[in-house]
C-alpha cells in the first residue's frame, strides 16, 4: 500500500476478506476439465493485489502440488496469458523477466530497458538486480554492458547502481552551476561532453533537477529536452529523454508511452501490458488524470476502442475506472498545469524567424531575376522561389519598386499571371507587406457566404498591439471600411464582442499586478462557474469583466492570474474553458490562453493539425509559414519537434509536392 504519509495512488487494492486456500481453490476449478472459465480467471486475478497473488500462488502449490503460474500458461493463450502470468509476478521479477525478453537472443528492446531503467525509484533498481540474480543466476550490469554499447551502455549502468541523491533539501549555488554546466556541455561546446550530462542526469535528486531544468530554460531560452535533442543521438539520447521526463512526471512520461503504444494503426501491445501491470499499484490514478488532461480522451475509453475480449476486460479493471464519466479536472495535473504557467512566466525565449535580410541585397539585380524567370515560353518557379523565400519582407517590397522602376510593369500582376495554385497564394503572400497579408485573410474570412471564424480566431487572438494597429491601416486603405465594422457585421453575440475589444488593440503592455491577479482570478473562476466568490455582479457583467480580463490584460499578467486560477480551483483555465465553453467563444477563449501560454506551440500544433490525417489544409499551412517566418518560426520548428516528435521540415515533405512544397521548407528554414 501507499508509504506512511502519503495517499495511495494505485488502481488496484486489497482485496477484503482475502482467503488465499479459497482462490487457490476458484482459479483450480476455472481451469479444471475441458476450457477454462477466463471470465472468472481475470475478475479474480485483477480485484488481488500483487501481495495476495502472491499468497494465492503459495496456497495452490500447497494444495494442489501444481505450480499456479505454469497452469494458467497452459490455459490462456495470447496476449490475455501474457497479461495475467506478469500480474502473478512479483513487480521486481516481473521488470527483471521485461529485461531480460529485451536483451535475449538476436537484437535488443532497447525502448524497454529506457522503461524500467529510467522510471524506477532507487530501492526499485536495487530489488530488479536482485531479482535478476535470484531468477537467472545470472548478473544484470553484466548482462546489460555485454549487449548495449556506447554513452547508452554507460548510463544505463549509472541508472543501475540505484544510487540517485534522495535529499530534499536542495543548495541554490549546485543548482545553478549544474545549470550552467549542462549549457556548457552542450551548447557552449564544440561537440558534446557527455560525460557531463550523465553525472548530473544520473546522480542528482529529482528536486534538484526540477529546479536545474527551470534555471537552464532561464539561462539558454529552451527547455533541456530540446537541447538533448540537438546535441545527443540514438537510443543515448532517447534515454536521456525519458530521464528527464520522469524527473518532470513519472506519471506524464507513462500517459504518454501508453497513448503512443494506441495510437495509430496496430496497438504495442507489450507497453501497454508492460505499463498497466507495474503501474496499478503505484500511480495509475495520477496516469490517468495526466492522460485524460493532455489528450482529451479517458485512458479508460482508449483501450476499450483499441482492444477486445477477456484482454480488454483484464486492462479495464487494471485502468479502474473512466474519467470521461467524471468529467473534471485532476490534483495531479493541475500542479502539472501550474508548472506550466511558471515555467511561461519565467522563460526569457528569444523570438526568431527563419527568414532573415540577405546579406549582398541587390534590389535591381533580383528585379532581373524574376524578370527572367517570367519571360518568355514557361516560367523558371525554382528561380523565384530561390529569390523571393531568401528575402525579408522589406526587401521584397524594394524589390517591387525596383522591377515597376525597371521595366514599366507590376511584379504582382506578373507573379499572378505566370504561377498558378498553391504555389501562387504562397509567392503572392510573400509579397504583401505583413499587415496587408494579414488585413486580406479577414477580408476573406468575412466577405461573402459564411465566415471564416477561425482565420478570425488566428490572427485577432495573437497579434500584439502595433501589429493589430497597422492591420486597421492596411484594412482601411485596401477596402475602404473600418475593420472593427466588418467583424461587428459579420459575427455576433460574445464572439463579436471578443474580436471587437482585440481589434481595439488596447491590451496592456505592463508586468504583472499580483493583487488584481489575485482579484481577476475570481472573476474568471465565478465566470467559469469553479468557485462561489460572493460578488454582486450579474452573469452579464461577470462575463464583460471575464472578456476584458483576457482581452485587454497584458501577457505576464494573465500567466499571474492563470496561475491564482489553479491556486483557487484546483483546474487549469484551458481545459475549464474547454469543459464549459462551446463554439467560436469557446475557440477565441482558448486561442488567446494558448498564446499566453506559449504561441509558438499554439502555432506549432495548428501547423501539425493542418497536415495530419487525410488531405492537406494548405489556407492554414501558407498563412502560418507566411506570417511567422521572419517572427518566431524558428521556434515553432523547436516546439513542433516537442510536441509531435517529428520535425516540421520532415512532415511538410511528406504532406506537400513540387514547387509549393520547395517554397515552403525554402521558408521553414532547415530540418531539426
Amino acid at each position: 500500500m501507499a508509504p506512511k504519509g502519503k495517499v495511495y495512488r494505485g488502481s488496484v487494492k486489497e482485496f477484503p476478506g482475502f482467503d488465499a486456500s479459497q482462490d487457490a481453490e476458484a482459479l483450480y476449478n476455472a481451469m479444471k476439465g475441458f476450457g477454462s472459465d477466463k471470465e472468472a480467471i481475470l475478475d479474480l486475478i485483477t480485484s488481488r493485489n500483487n501481495k495476495q497473488r502472491v499468497e494465492i500462488c503459495q496456497a495452490y502449490k500447497s494444495q494442489y502440488g501444481k505450480d499456479l503460474i505454469a497452469d494458467l500458461k497452459y490455459e490462456l493463450t495470447g496476449k490475455f496469458e501474457r497479461l495475467i502470468v506478469s500480474l502473478m509476478r512479483p513487480p521486481p521479477y516481473s521488470d527483471a523477466k521485461e529485461i531480460k525478453d529485451a536483451i535475449a537472443g538476436v537484437g535488443t528492446d532497447e525502448k524497454c530497458l529506457i522503461e524500467i531503467l529510467a522510471s524506477r525509484t532507487n530501492q526499485e533498481i536495487h530489488d530488479l538486480v536482485a531479482a535478476y540474480k535470484d531468477a537467472y543466476e545470472r548478473d544484470l550490469e553484466a548482462d546489460i554492458v555485454g549487449d548495449t554499447s556506447g554513452h547508452f551502455k554507460k548510463m544505463l549502468v549509472v541508472l543501475l547502481q540505484g544510487a540517485r541523491e534522495e535529499d530534499d533539501v536542495v543548495s541554490e549555488d549546485l543548482v545553478e552551476q549544474d545549470a550552467k554546466d549542462l549549457l556548457e556541455a552542450g551548447e557552449l561546446k564544440w561537440g558534446t561532453d557527455e560525460a557531463q550530462f550523465i553525472y548530473i542526469l544520473g546522480r542528482r535528486s529529482k528536486q534538484h533537477l526540477r529546479l536545474v531544468f527551470d534555471e537552464y530554460l532561464k539561462i539558454s531560452g529552451k527547455p533541456i529536452e530540446r537541447s538533448i535533442r540537438g546535441e545527443l543521438s540514438g537510443d543515448f539520447e532517447k534515454l536521456m529523454l525519458a530521464v528527464v521526463k520522469c524527473i518532470r512526471s513519472t506519471a506524464e512520461y507513462f500517459a504518454e508511452r501508453l497513448y503512443k503504444a494506441m495510437k495509430g494503426m496496430g496497438t504495442r501491445d507489450n507497453t501497454l501490458i508492460r505499463i498497466m501491470v507495474s503501474r496499478s499499484e503505484i500511480d495509475m490514478l495520477d496516469i490517468r488524470e495526466v492522460f485524460r488532461t493532455k489528450y482529451e480522451k479517458s485512458l479508460y475509453n482508449m483501450i476499450k476502442e483499441d482492444t477486445s475480449g477477456e484482454y480488454k476486460k483484464a486492462l479495464l479493471k487494471l485502468c479502474g475506472g473512466d474519467d470521461d464519466a467524471a468529467g473534471e479536472f485532476f490534483p495531479e495535473a493541475a500542479q502539472v498545469a501550474y508548472r506550466m504557467w511558471e515555467l511561461s512566466a519565467v522563460a526569457k525565449v528569444e523570438l526568431r524567424g527563419t527568414v532573415q535580410p540577405t546579406g549582398s541585397f541587390n534590389d535591381d539585380g533580383d528585379a532581373q531575376v524574376l524578370r527572367k524567370a517570367m519571360k518568355g515560353l514557361g516560367t523558371d518557379e525554382g528561380a523565384i522561389i530561390e529569390v523571393l523565400t531568401q528575402r525579408s519582407n522589406a526587401q521584397r517590397q524594394q524589390i517591387l519598386k525596383a522591377y515597376k522602376a525597371h521595366y514599366g510593369r507590376d511584379l504582382m500582376a506578373d507573379l499572378k499571371s505566370e504561377l498558378s495554385g498553391s504555389l501562387a497564394k504562397l509567392i503572392l503572400g510573400l509579397m504583401l507587406t505583413p499587415a496587408q497579408y494579414d488585413a486580406k485573410q479577414l477580408r476573406k474570412a468575412v466577405e461573402g457566404a459564411g465566415t471564416d471564424e477561425s482565420v478570425l480566431i488566428e490572427i485577432m487572438a495573437t497579434r500584439n498591439n502595433q501589429e493589430i494597429k497597422a492591420i486597421n491601416e492596411a484594412y482601411q486603405e485596401a477596402y475602404n471600411k473600418q475593420l472593427e465594422d466588418d467583424l461587428s457585421s459579420d459575427t455576433s453575440g460574445h464572439f463579436k464582442r471578443i474580436l471587437v475589444s482585440l481589434a481595439l488593440g488596447n491590451r496592456d503592455e505592463g508586468p504583472e499586478n499580483l493583487t488584481q491577479a489575485h482579484e481577476d482570478a475570481k472573476v474568471v473562476a465565478e465566470t467559469l462557474k469553479l468557485a462561489d466568490v460572493s460578488s454582486n455582479d450579474s452573469s452579464d457583467s461577470l462575463e464583460t469583466r471575464f472578456l476584458s480580463i483576457l482581452c485587454t490584460r497584458s501577457y505576464p499578467h494573465l500567466r499571474r492570474v492563470f496561475q491564482e486560477f489553479i491556486k483557487l480551483t484546483n483546474h487549469d483555465v484551458e481545459h475549464a474553458i474547454r469543459k464549459r465553453m462551446s463554439g467560436d467563444v469557446r475557440d477565441a477563449f482558448l486561442a488567446i490562453v494558448r498564446s499566453v501560454k506559449n504561441k509558438p506551440a499554439f502555432f506549432a500544433d495548428k501547423l501539425y493539425k493542418s497536415m495530419k490525417g487525410a488531405g492537406t489544409d494548405e489556407r492554414t499551412l501558407t498563412r502560418i509559414m507566411i506570417s511567422r517566418s521572419e517572427i518566431d518560426l524558428f521556434n515553432i520548428r523547436g516546439e513542433f519537434m516537442d510536441l509531435f516528435d517529428k520535425s516540421l521540415h520532415r512532415m511538410i515533405e511528406k504532406d506537400t509536392s513540387g514547387d509549393y512544397r520547395t517554397a515552403l521548407l525554402a521558408l521553414c528554414g532547415g530540418e531539426d
